[in-house]
Protein backbone atom coordinates (compact mmCIF):
# COMPACT_ATOMS: atom_id res chain seq x y z
CA UNK A 1 0.00 0.00 0.00
CA UNK A 2 0.72 3.61 -0.70
CA UNK A 3 0.47 6.05 2.41
CA UNK A 4 0.95 9.82 2.58
CA UNK A 5 2.45 10.49 5.80
CA UNK A 6 2.37 14.47 6.97
CA UNK A 7 4.89 15.90 9.40
CA UNK A 8 6.44 12.86 8.35
CA UNK A 9 10.15 14.23 8.85
CA UNK A 10 8.82 14.93 12.24
CA UNK A 11 9.24 13.00 15.79
CA UNK A 12 6.62 10.81 15.43
CA UNK A 13 5.83 11.19 11.67
CA UNK A 14 10.09 9.84 11.03
CA UNK A 15 9.48 6.87 13.25
CA UNK A 16 6.05 6.20 11.57
CA UNK A 17 7.79 6.46 8.34
CA UNK A 18 10.11 3.68 9.60
CA UNK A 19 7.38 1.49 10.78
CA UNK A 20 5.75 1.28 7.41
CA UNK A 21 8.71 0.72 5.36
CA UNK A 22 10.06 -1.91 7.47
CA UNK A 23 6.41 -3.60 6.62
CA UNK A 24 6.19 -2.95 3.30
CA UNK A 25 4.49 -0.24 2.05
CA UNK A 26 5.33 2.78 0.19
CA UNK A 27 5.34 6.88 2.03
CA UNK A 28 4.98 9.49 0.63
CA UNK A 29 6.46 12.19 3.30
CA UNK A 30 5.29 15.37 3.24
CA UNK A 31 6.85 18.21 5.84
CA UNK A 32 7.88 21.58 5.39
CA UNK A 33 10.94 21.22 7.89
CA UNK A 34 9.99 23.75 10.35
CA UNK A 35 9.58 21.52 13.07
CA UNK A 36 10.77 18.61 11.57
CA UNK A 37 14.64 17.74 10.12
CA UNK A 38 15.61 15.49 7.23
CA UNK A 39 18.06 14.24 9.60
CA UNK A 40 15.32 12.02 11.07
CA UNK A 41 14.34 10.39 7.96
CA UNK A 42 18.01 10.27 6.29
CA UNK A 43 17.83 6.22 6.24
CA UNK A 44 15.09 6.53 3.83
CA UNK A 45 15.99 8.67 1.12
CA UNK A 46 17.64 6.37 -1.26
CA UNK A 47 14.69 4.34 -0.75
CA UNK A 48 12.63 3.40 -3.94
CA UNK A 49 9.75 2.90 -1.51
CA UNK A 50 9.83 6.48 0.09
CA UNK A 51 9.40 9.73 -1.13
CA UNK A 52 9.96 13.14 0.28
CA UNK A 53 8.32 16.82 -0.51
CA UNK A 54 9.00 19.77 0.84
CA UNK A 55 5.42 21.20 1.43
CA UNK A 56 3.37 23.28 3.52
CA UNK A 57 -0.45 21.69 4.40
CA UNK A 58 -1.92 24.72 4.44
CA UNK A 59 -1.28 24.56 1.25
CA UNK A 60 -3.27 22.76 -2.03
CA UNK A 61 -1.34 19.29 -2.97
CA UNK A 62 -2.68 15.70 -3.73
CA UNK A 63 -1.23 12.34 -4.14
CA UNK A 64 -2.66 9.36 -5.31
CA UNK A 65 -2.80 7.05 -2.01
CA UNK A 66 -4.26 4.02 -0.33
CA UNK A 67 -4.39 6.38 3.02
CA UNK A 68 -3.47 9.30 5.33
CA UNK A 69 -1.91 9.31 8.45
CA UNK A 70 -2.19 13.11 9.31
CA UNK A 71 0.64 14.13 11.80
CA UNK A 72 1.26 17.47 10.60
CA UNK A 73 1.86 20.57 13.64
CA UNK A 74 4.57 21.97 15.77
CA UNK A 75 3.79 20.12 19.34
CA UNK A 76 6.23 21.69 21.12
CA UNK A 77 5.02 24.71 23.41
CA UNK A 78 7.75 26.81 22.56
CA UNK A 79 8.10 26.08 18.27
CA UNK A 80 4.08 26.52 17.84
CA UNK A 81 3.87 29.53 20.32
CA UNK A 82 6.33 31.13 18.16
CA UNK A 83 3.80 32.03 15.23
CA UNK A 84 0.89 30.86 16.77
CA UNK A 85 -1.41 31.99 14.13
CA UNK A 86 0.56 29.50 11.45
CA UNK A 87 -0.39 26.80 13.89
CA UNK A 88 -3.97 27.69 13.93
CA UNK A 89 -3.82 27.30 10.01
CA UNK A 90 -2.06 23.92 10.52
CA UNK A 91 -4.62 22.69 12.54
CA UNK A 92 -7.84 23.91 10.99
CA UNK A 93 -6.69 24.73 6.91
CA UNK A 94 -4.09 21.60 7.18
CA UNK A 95 -6.78 19.30 8.45
CA UNK A 96 -9.35 20.16 5.83
CA UNK A 97 -6.82 19.61 3.41
CA UNK A 98 -6.46 16.01 4.17
CA UNK A 99 -9.59 15.24 4.65
CA UNK A 100 -11.06 17.07 1.27
CA UNK A 101 -8.11 14.18 -0.02
CA UNK A 102 -9.27 11.70 1.85
CA UNK A 103 -12.86 11.70 0.85
CA UNK A 104 -11.79 12.83 -2.95
CA UNK A 105 -10.11 9.43 -3.12
CA UNK A 106 -12.46 7.36 -0.93
CA UNK A 107 -9.98 6.75 1.84
CA UNK A 108 -9.07 6.17 5.05
CA UNK A 109 -7.51 8.43 7.12
CA UNK A 110 -5.65 8.86 10.82
CA UNK A 111 -5.46 12.21 12.84
CA UNK A 112 -2.98 13.05 15.18
CA UNK A 113 -5.05 14.80 18.58
CA UNK A 114 -3.50 15.60 21.40
CA UNK A 115 -4.25 14.76 25.22
CA UNK A 116 -3.88 18.85 25.44
CA UNK A 117 -7.47 19.01 24.33
CA UNK A 118 -8.25 18.24 27.72
CA UNK A 119 -6.47 21.25 28.76
CA UNK A 120 -5.73 21.39 32.75
CA UNK A 121 -7.92 18.66 33.73
CA UNK A 122 -11.21 18.46 36.28
CA UNK A 123 -10.91 15.06 36.10
CA UNK A 124 -8.29 12.47 36.53
CA UNK A 125 -7.09 10.09 34.86
CA UNK A 126 -8.35 11.25 31.73
CA UNK A 127 -10.83 9.65 29.67
CA UNK A 128 -12.36 10.20 26.23
CA UNK A 129 -15.71 11.37 27.36
CA UNK A 130 -14.18 14.45 29.00
CA UNK A 131 -14.93 17.79 27.48
CA UNK A 132 -11.60 19.03 29.10
CA UNK A 133 -10.81 21.92 30.55
CA UNK A 134 -9.16 24.49 27.79
CA UNK A 135 -8.37 28.48 28.10
CA UNK A 136 -9.47 29.65 24.67
CA UNK A 137 -7.85 33.13 25.21
CA UNK A 138 -4.12 32.41 26.68
CA UNK A 139 -0.62 31.67 24.65
CA UNK A 140 -1.10 27.83 24.89
CA UNK A 141 -4.48 27.81 23.21
CA UNK A 142 -2.82 27.91 19.19
CA UNK A 143 -2.43 24.59 19.83
CA UNK A 144 -5.02 23.05 22.21
CA UNK A 145 -7.92 24.99 20.50
CA UNK A 146 -6.33 24.32 17.39
CA UNK A 147 -6.32 20.49 17.78
CA UNK A 148 -10.00 20.93 19.15
CA UNK A 149 -11.45 22.17 15.98
CA UNK A 150 -9.42 19.38 13.96
CA UNK A 151 -11.33 17.13 15.74
CA UNK A 152 -14.44 18.69 14.96
CA UNK A 153 -13.83 18.55 11.55
CA UNK A 154 -12.91 14.91 11.62
CA UNK A 155 -16.61 14.74 13.48
CA UNK A 156 -18.25 16.20 10.39
CA UNK A 157 -16.45 14.22 7.61
CA UNK A 158 -17.32 11.37 9.36
CA UNK A 159 -20.59 12.29 9.33
CA UNK A 160 -20.06 12.48 5.26
CA UNK A 161 -18.46 8.63 5.47
CA UNK A 162 -14.95 9.47 5.35
CA UNK A 163 -13.64 6.86 7.70
CA UNK A 164 -11.59 9.31 10.27
CA UNK A 165 -9.52 7.89 12.96
CA UNK A 166 -8.46 9.89 15.72
CA UNK A 167 -5.55 9.41 18.20
CA UNK A 168 -5.47 11.68 21.44
CA UNK A 169 -1.51 11.82 22.22
CA UNK A 170 -0.27 12.00 25.54
CA UNK A 171 3.31 12.95 26.33
CA UNK A 172 5.79 10.56 24.31
CA UNK A 173 9.56 10.48 23.84
CA UNK A 174 12.19 8.82 22.46
CA UNK A 175 14.95 8.63 19.16
CA UNK A 176 14.60 11.35 16.63
CA UNK A 177 13.23 14.29 19.67
CA UNK A 178 14.96 17.17 18.71
CA UNK A 179 17.02 18.53 21.42
CA UNK A 180 15.44 22.02 21.04
CA UNK A 181 11.94 21.30 21.24
CA UNK A 182 11.34 22.44 24.66
CA UNK A 183 9.71 19.10 25.80
CA UNK A 184 11.13 17.76 29.41
CA UNK A 185 12.43 14.48 28.84
CA UNK A 186 14.76 16.28 25.86
CA UNK A 187 15.20 19.40 28.01
CA UNK A 188 16.34 16.58 30.86
CA UNK A 189 18.62 14.80 28.84
CA UNK A 190 20.21 17.32 27.40
CA UNK A 191 20.90 19.73 30.07
CA UNK A 192 22.59 16.69 31.81
CA UNK A 193 24.80 15.57 29.08
CA UNK A 194 25.99 19.14 28.79
CA UNK A 195 26.27 19.29 32.59
CA UNK A 196 23.73 21.64 33.36
CA UNK A 197 21.31 21.98 36.22
CA UNK A 198 17.88 20.79 34.91
CA UNK A 199 15.45 23.40 34.35
CA UNK A 200 11.97 22.86 36.41
CA UNK A 201 8.81 24.55 36.07
CA UNK A 202 7.08 25.95 39.28
CA UNK A 203 7.73 22.88 42.45
CA UNK A 204 7.92 20.29 40.01
CA UNK A 205 5.05 18.56 41.26
CA UNK A 206 2.85 18.17 38.41
CA UNK A 207 2.48 15.12 36.82
CA UNK A 208 2.92 13.81 33.43
CA UNK A 209 2.42 10.38 32.14
CA UNK A 210 5.19 8.98 29.43
CA UNK A 211 4.98 6.50 26.86
CA UNK A 212 7.61 5.29 24.68
CA UNK A 213 7.75 6.12 20.80
CA UNK A 214 7.58 2.43 19.92
CA UNK A 215 4.47 1.63 21.79
CA UNK A 216 2.88 4.85 20.29
CA UNK A 217 3.71 3.80 17.04
CA UNK A 218 2.14 0.49 17.70
CA UNK A 219 -1.17 1.93 18.62
CA UNK A 220 -1.54 4.47 15.81
CA UNK A 221 -0.97 1.71 13.50
CA UNK A 222 -3.86 -0.76 15.47
CA UNK A 223 -6.36 2.46 15.04
CA UNK A 224 -5.35 2.75 11.47
CA UNK A 225 -5.54 -1.05 10.29
CA UNK A 226 -8.34 -2.07 12.32
CA UNK A 227 -10.86 -3.48 10.02
CA UNK A 228 -13.81 -2.30 11.99
CA UNK A 229 -14.89 1.25 11.68
CA UNK A 230 -13.73 3.58 14.73
CA UNK A 231 -15.97 6.66 15.36
CA UNK A 232 -14.76 8.18 18.47
CA UNK A 233 -11.13 9.51 19.78
CA UNK A 234 -8.80 7.01 21.36
CA UNK A 235 -6.59 7.68 24.26
CA UNK A 236 -2.93 6.47 23.35
CA UNK A 237 -0.47 6.84 26.22
CA UNK A 238 1.22 5.45 28.76
CA UNK A 239 -0.73 5.49 32.55
CA UNK A 240 1.67 5.35 34.54
CA UNK A 241 2.00 8.35 36.24
CA UNK A 242 5.20 10.42 37.32
CA UNK A 243 6.39 14.04 38.68
CA UNK A 244 8.27 16.06 37.13
CA UNK A 245 10.78 16.41 39.72
CA UNK A 246 10.74 12.27 39.71
CA UNK A 247 11.60 11.99 35.83
CA UNK A 248 14.60 14.55 36.29
CA UNK A 249 16.15 12.54 39.63
CA UNK A 250 15.67 9.24 37.11
CA UNK A 251 17.31 11.35 34.15
CA UNK A 252 20.60 12.30 36.43
CA UNK A 253 21.03 9.02 38.14
CA UNK A 254 21.13 7.10 34.90
CA UNK A 255 23.53 9.76 33.56
CA UNK A 256 25.36 9.01 37.17
CA UNK A 257 25.76 13.45 38.00
CA UNK A 258 24.67 15.56 40.42
CA UNK A 259 20.80 16.46 40.66
CA UNK A 260 21.03 19.65 39.95
CA UNK A 261 17.75 21.59 39.15
CA UNK A 262 17.10 25.30 38.26
CA UNK A 263 13.67 26.43 39.31
CA UNK A 264 11.44 28.86 36.96
CA UNK A 265 7.84 29.94 36.79
CA UNK A 266 5.48 27.58 36.21
CA UNK A 267 4.20 28.77 32.29
CA UNK A 268 0.57 30.10 32.00
CA UNK A 269 -2.19 27.56 31.76
CA UNK A 270 0.47 24.76 32.09
CA UNK A 271 -1.09 21.34 33.41
CA UNK A 272 -1.25 20.31 37.00
CA UNK A 273 -1.49 16.81 35.63
CA UNK A 274 -1.82 14.43 33.03
CA UNK A 275 -3.09 11.02 32.73
CA UNK A 276 -4.48 8.62 30.33
CA UNK A 277 -7.49 6.44 30.59
CA UNK A 278 -6.83 3.48 28.07
CA UNK A 279 -9.51 1.44 28.97
CA UNK A 280 -11.38 2.14 25.36
CA UNK A 281 -7.78 1.43 23.56
CA UNK A 282 -7.42 -1.70 25.22
CA UNK A 283 -11.06 -2.63 24.98
CA UNK A 284 -10.80 -1.69 21.19
CA UNK A 285 -7.51 -1.81 20.05
CA UNK A 286 -6.12 -4.48 22.29
CA UNK A 287 -3.46 -2.51 23.15
CA UNK A 288 -1.54 -1.09 25.89
CA UNK A 289 2.43 0.35 26.55
CA UNK A 290 4.97 -2.71 26.85
CA UNK A 291 8.13 -0.69 27.09
CA UNK A 292 9.04 0.52 31.04
CA UNK A 293 10.09 4.23 31.66
CA UNK A 294 13.55 3.04 32.47
CA UNK A 295 14.37 0.97 29.46
CA UNK A 296 12.94 4.08 27.44
CA UNK A 297 15.13 6.34 28.69
CA UNK A 298 18.49 4.46 28.67
CA UNK A 299 17.06 4.04 24.72
CA UNK A 300 16.25 7.97 24.40
CA UNK A 301 19.76 9.16 26.48
CA UNK A 302 22.21 6.47 24.09
CA UNK A 303 19.95 8.83 21.24
CA UNK A 304 20.50 11.58 22.61
CA UNK A 305 24.44 10.67 23.04
CA UNK A 306 24.49 9.39 19.75
CA UNK A 307 23.37 12.46 18.11
CA UNK A 308 25.74 14.75 19.87
CA UNK A 309 28.65 12.97 17.66
CA UNK A 310 27.40 13.53 14.26
CA UNK A 311 27.20 16.76 12.11
CA UNK A 312 24.29 16.53 9.84
CA UNK A 313 24.20 19.04 6.77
Amino acid sequence: MRYIVTGGAGFLGSNLCYKLIANGHEVVCIDNLYTGSKKNIYKLLDSNSFKFHNIDVTEKFSFDCDGIFHLACPASPPKYMLNPISTVKISFNGTLNMLEIAKKQAIKIFFSSTSEIYGNPLIHPQNENYFGNVNSFGPRACYDEGKRVAETLCYEYLKQNVDVRIARIFNTYGPNMSADDGRVVSNFINSALDGKPLTVNGDGNQTRSFCYVDDLIDGIQKIFFKDAKIHSPINLGNPTEITINEIAKRISLILNVDFKVKKQNLPKDDPLKRKPDISLAKKILNWEPKINLSDGLHKTINYFKSIKKIDYV
